[in-house]
Parts: structure tokens; C-alpha cells; sequence
């Protein structure tokens, strides 16, 4: 005997269930006896049977039809759609937000905090690094303590600001595109005197024509001591003569103001920060047309590229006041420079703060105990002269001698008093 409705054990199973039956009946439809606990669903409507034929009798269910168990609260599960017994179908041991069995939760102070010091320690390397480059970068040529017989140092700190005509490393072509010419050597252009103290930083340009004496001093290269004979030239002589050395000591004897740090920029230099920063919008006050400069500047305010630039700074026959009016031009440029170079845009931008500063630190020369501080100080004094914090001015003049112009001695001593002071200078300049 089987439980198997209506079939046999043999093969031939009749026509309605086994193998080669013309009925579409499955084999799996065989009914299974059932035990079921508890009491009977009440009577009523139910499931019609699945269409497996009249002979297939309807199977019991283990539930009251509406996903709850019998009488002893036996629940399949099943019907509710609920995995492992859990709500939701979140499985055994499951936290909020559907996380396994022994997972804790975020820790997202501790994530924060890591993600911070990771930051923190990006930025420092960075910096750090930043600053080893650029500390190796700078050209310590000049070497002050062979200056001799030096004034007493004074409040605040004093800057001697150099740009020459030097033309090493210049292509043919860029001589040519930048109107520098192709003489040999080097010689002053411009000269200015920067004082940074606590009463705002003051700005003053020594005209290169200006009638001074050349005092006794070392040759910095020889070594060998000149003595003094009282000889007057013009102030850019005495660089052509020996150098940055004998410049500085030149200066501080005719002023008697000790000078800190020297600094120094070819025309190449120059041109090369300005395009590096993107140019510098200046206000051109009046039109410039200038062969031996090559400048041909309109009126207004514009933006100038790096040969624009230089072409306006070294004009000096097409303005009124020739070698003065040039110096006022100069200081108004390079303290927009210096702006433009301290603005978030450059020094928060990589690819224009890293040309920039590669482009300025190859083509400075300063002394030997110039550091990366000092040079960024020196550029937020001129931001702050640019600002309208500071005084811009042309060192005091008199007259003339036999060509030269001849300081004011009693304005320039006032003046160099008040610097050494580190006071408020109230000293008018030409």
C-alpha cells in the first residue's frame, strides 16, 4: 500500500499521473498528511484548491489565513514576509539602520578627528617643504660684512631695493622683444630705500643721478682697502665700480641710515614675476611713448604683461620730470607688484603661487643673511605702501651740481632721523 492517490508502485500508473500521461497533472502534486495543532480555522470561505484536478483533495493550513498561528500562536513566518523571525526582515541580531549582528555603530567623532589631523598634517608637510624649496632658491651673493665703517643700527628695518639692467641668461630674441640692449655688464637702474618699523613702512627712491661721494672702502673682490679722496659721482657709479658691496657702503655714508638687507632684480626678472602673477593692473597717467624703452601706453588704467611693464618702469625721456618721474613710476608699480602678488588668488592658488615664486626667487639676488621672512616681509611693506599705509616719496632735492642732483642735507637729515627713530616721517620729498 502507498499513499499515492489513485496510482500504483508499478509504471503504468493510469492515465492520469505517471510518466507518458496525456494529463498536464504534475507528479508533485501529491497530497502529504498533516498534522495540525490546535483547533480548525472556523468554518467558511477559503483558498479555492489549485487547478490540479477534482482528485487532489485542499491541504490544511498551519495558519487562521491571516498570518497568525492557532492556538498555541505557532506562525510560520511565511506569510508576513519576515526572515529569522525579525521585523523588517533584518535578520537575528540586527541593529537599527539594518547593521549585523555585532556591528557598532560610526564612530564620526573619531572619523572627524582623524580626517582633521590628516589635513593638519598635509598642510604642514607642504608648508615645510615649500619652504625648504624655496630657502634654496634664493641667491645669498652679496656679502655685507665687508661693507666698513657702518652707521649704528637703528629702529625698525632698512631695505635696499636694486633693479639693474643686467641681461644674464637673455636670449637674442628677448633682448630684442624687451628694448634692453646688449651691453655688457650691469648697472644700477633703480634704487630704493624701504623702512618697515611700527609706525608704517616708508618708501623712499634714490634717483640714480643723484651727486654723492665715494667713500673709502674694501674691494669685494680683491679685498684690498681704497682709501677716500672726497671724489663725487653719480650714485649708480659706484655700483658699476665694485658691486652691491660698495653701493651699500655708498649709500649709508652719504645718509649716515645702516641698511639691513640688500635686494636685487635683473630686467629679466622682472618681466618674468609679472607674467607669473598674470600682469598688474596699473593707471597709466598720462600717454607714454618711448623708443629706447620701447612703451607705447595709452591713458587709463590697463593690466601690463611682463614687457609692458618693464618698458614702463624704465621710461624716463618721455616724462617731464625725467629720472624723478621715473622713480615715482617705479614705486607705484612695484608696490602694485607686490599687492597683486599677496592677493588670496595667488598665494591660495598653487599653479600661479608656485610660478610666481619660482619665477621671483631665481632672478633675486640679496645679502647672505637674507632669509624667506625678511623677503616676505619686505613684500607686505610695499602691499601696505600700495595700500595707503605707508609714505612713497623721492629722497629730498635741492638743485643741481654740474649735471648731478644734489640732496637737500637738512631734509635728508631729518628724514634719516625720523627713520632711525622709527617715527612717523614727515619729511616731503621731490
Amino acid at each position: 500500500m502507498t499513499d499515492w492517490p489513485e496510482a500504483s508502485t508499478g509504471d503504468n500508473r493510469g492515465g492520469r499521473y505517471g510518466r507518458g500521461s496525456a494529463s498536464a497533472r504534475p507528479e508533485s502534486a501529491r497530497v502529504m498528511r498533516q498534522v495540525r495543532r490546535g483547533q480548525a480555522p472556523p468554518p467558511g470561505p477559503g483558498p479555492s484548491a489549485p487547478p490540479y484536478g477534482a482528485g487532489i483533495p485542499q491541504q490544511p493550513s498551519y495558519v487562521d489565513g491571516q498570518g497568525h498561528g492557532g492556538q498555541d500562536g505557532y506562525d510560520s513566518g511565511y506569510n508576513t514576509g519576515q526572515v529569522y523571525g525579525t521585523p523588517g526582515g533584518r535578520g537575528p541580531g540586527a541593529g537599527p539602520g539594518g547593521r549585523g549582528p555585532g556591528r557598532p555603530a560610526p564612530d564620526w567623532r573619531r572619523r572627524i578627528k582623524w580626517t582633521a589631523v590628516t589635513v593638519v598634517t598635509a598642510l604642514v608637510v607642504t608648508t615645510v617643504g615649500t619652504y625648504f624649496w624655496a630657502d634654496s632658491k634664493l641667491n645669498r651673493e652679496v656679502d655685507l660684512s665687508k661693507v666698513i665703517e657702518r652707521p649704528g643700527a637703528g629702529e625698525g628695518t632698512n631695505y635696499l631695493i636694486v633693479g639693474s639692467d643686467s641681461r644674464e641668461g637673455m636670449t637674442a630674441e628677448q633682448k630684442k622683444d624687451l628694448h634692453t640692449g646688449s651691453a655688457e655688464g650691469k648697472r644700477t637702474d633703480s634704487m630704493m630705500i624701504l623702512h618697515t618699523g611700527d609706525n608704517g613702512s616708508t618708501l623712499i627712491s634714490l634717483p640714480r643721478d643723484s651727486d654723492v661721494e665715494i667713500p673709502s672702502f674694501v674691494g669685494s673682490e680683491s679685498g684690498k682697502k681704497y682709501e677716500g679722496t672726497g671724489r663725487r659721482v653719480k650714485l649708480n657709479a659706484a655700483y658699476a665700480e665694485d658691486g652691491p658691496e660698495l653701493l651699500v657702503r655708498t649709500v649709508e655714508h652719504n645718509t649716515g641710515l645702516r641698511l639691513d638687507h640688500y635686494v636685487e632684480i635683473g630686467f629679466a626678472g622682472f618681466a618674468n614675476i609679472v607674467d607669473a602673477v598674470g600682469g598688474v593692473e596699473m593707471d597709466i597717467p598720462q600717454d607714454i611713448k618711448d623708443p629706447k624703452s620701447g612703451a607705447d601706453l595709452k591713458k587709463g588704467k590697463q593690466t601690463l604683461n611682463g614687457e609692458d611693464a618693464l618698458a614702463f618702469v624704465r621710461t624716463r625721456y618721455a616724462l617731464a620730470g625725467s629720472d624723478l618721474d621715473r622713480t615715482k613710476n617705479q614705486q607705484k608699480f612695484l608696490s602694485a607688484l607686490a599687492s597683486q602678488v599677496a592677493t588670496p588668488s595667488t598665494v591660495l592658488n598653487p599653479f600661479k603661487l608656485y610660478p610666481t615664486m619660482g619665477a621671483g626667487l631665481d632672478s633675486l639676488i640679496v645679502d647672505k643673511d637674507m632669509g624667506l621672512f625678511d623677503l616676505a616681509s619686505m613684500f607686505w611693506a610695499m602691499k601696505s605702501v600700495s595700500g595707503g599705509d605707508g609714505t612713497s616719496m623721492n629722497m629730498p632735492v635741492s638743485g643741481s651740481v654740474g649735471g648731478n642732483l644734489k640732496w637737500d642735507d637738512a631734509k635728508v637729515k631729518q628724514l634719516v632721523e625720523q627713520l632711525k627713530n622709527d617715527e612717523k616721517v614727515t619729511v616731503s620729498g621731490n
